[in-house]
């Protein structure tokens, strides 16, 4: 295993204690003017969120309206379904129907499911999917950033596990703790992020990043903090 990847690990609290948990629950705030511009305004606001810490699969839960959205990656299908279990969308091989898109292009109800699904899930299983199977992580030149110097993770995903693209960069800290992610979303044209964690909250020993502002990322690497398309706040965490 990487050197800074175990140094990861240890800070959230190692891996053999990861290889035996089961589920992450926890209330997902989502906001900024992403959703409306897709074509979903409602989409921000709270979710009652759980997700599988051993396989790819997340549940949204709306509780003001009973919505309900279910992405599975081993069965390659997002559902959502309304109060009364009506099916409002059923997408199977969410990620190809974005062929072609950019990220002008507004999206079904099913595409913004399976992308809040996949994205939500890895946010709460990193870094622990870091080692998993077909996954390679190894440390790469560090980043300055208004004075303090961050380890880079690169990150390289198989295509068995769906996320945002291939390879992406995370941003440690001298503790461990994640401070930043670089990436470029396929299903949006590859517009490039810079993601930032502004807070953790330590739950049972595992500091888990509970406040992320999604910034857009200028060509030099540099973020532009003039606004922020998503927010993401986490609160209410239990890990079993």
């Amino acid at each position: 295993m990487d050197a800074l990847l175990a140094r990861v690990m240890e800070t959230h609290g190692g891996l053999e204690r990861w290889k035996n948990l089961s589920t992450l629950t926890a209330r997902i705030t989502s906001g900024g003017p992403f959703w409306e511009f897709k074509g979903h305004a409602d989409f921000a606001g709270d979710d009652v969120v759980e997700v599988s810490l051993q396989k790819e699969r997340v549940v949204h839960r709306r509780p003001a309206t009973g919505r309900t959205v279910v992405y599975d990656r081993e069965s390659d299908r997002v559902t959502v379904t309304g109060p009364d279990g009506e099916v409002l969308a059923d997408l199977p091989e969410p990620r190809s129907t974005f062929d072609g898109y950019t990220q002008d292009t507004p999206w079904n109800l099913g595409q913004i499911a399976y992308f809040r699904g996949y994205a939500v899930w890895h946010y709460l299983v990193e870094p622990y999917v870091f080692t998993w199977p077909g996954v390679e992580a190894h440390e790469v030149e560090p980043w300055t950033e208004n004075g303090e110097k961050w380890r880079v993770l690169s990150v390289t995903y198989p295509p068995s596990i769906h996320t945002h693209n291939a390879t992406q960069l995370y941003y440690y800290d001298d503790s461990g703790l994640l401070r930043r992610m670089d990436y470029q979303p396929d299903v949006n044209g590859g517009t490039e992020v810079a993601h930032y964690i502004r807070a953790h909250e330590v739950v049972d020993g595992i500091p888990v990043p509970v406040k992320r502002h999604i910034h857009r990322r200028n060509e030099d690497g540099t973020p532009d903090i003039s606004w922020a398309p998503i927010t993401v706040d986490i609160s209410n965490i239990t890990i079993s």
